[in-house]
């Protein structure tokens, strides 16, 4: 049984920045896309990012330039780099391995003005 974990969320000012960790158990991870969404209180999930099994990446509109997701398949774990946070980013961010239909328990990201 796969299991995503994420990690690295919590309180930063606006402006700042975190680095979200999402790791993998099990070997499905290499050779699948895993992706970022986000859950804000009252809106439906949304897409943040996602990246093929051989790198190339997408993102939302919202956070391009931003945002920025990358995967170390030797270590299983995928990553999120956000930069210039803003308060609208403020969500429940959610790993996930979309072929599989997996989804981690989600890490809660709050950025105040």
């Amino acid at each position: 049984q796969v299991q995503l974990v994420e990690s690295g969320g919590g309180l930063v000012q606006a402006g700042g920045s975190l680095r979200l960790s999402c790791a993998a158990s099990g070997s499905i991870f290499a050779i699948n896309a895993v992706g970022w969404y986000r859950q804000a209180p009252g809106k439906q999930r949304e897409l943040v990012a996602l990246i093929g099994s051989g790198g190339n990446t997408n993102y939302a509109d919202s956070v391009k330039g931003r945002f920025t997701i990358s995967r170390d398949n030797a270590k299983n774990t995928a990553y999120l780099q956000m930069n210039s946070l803003k308060p609208e980013d403020t969500a429940v961010y959610y790993c996930t391995i979309p072929r599989g239909g997996l989804w981690g328990q989600g890490t809660q990201v709050t950025v105040s003005s």
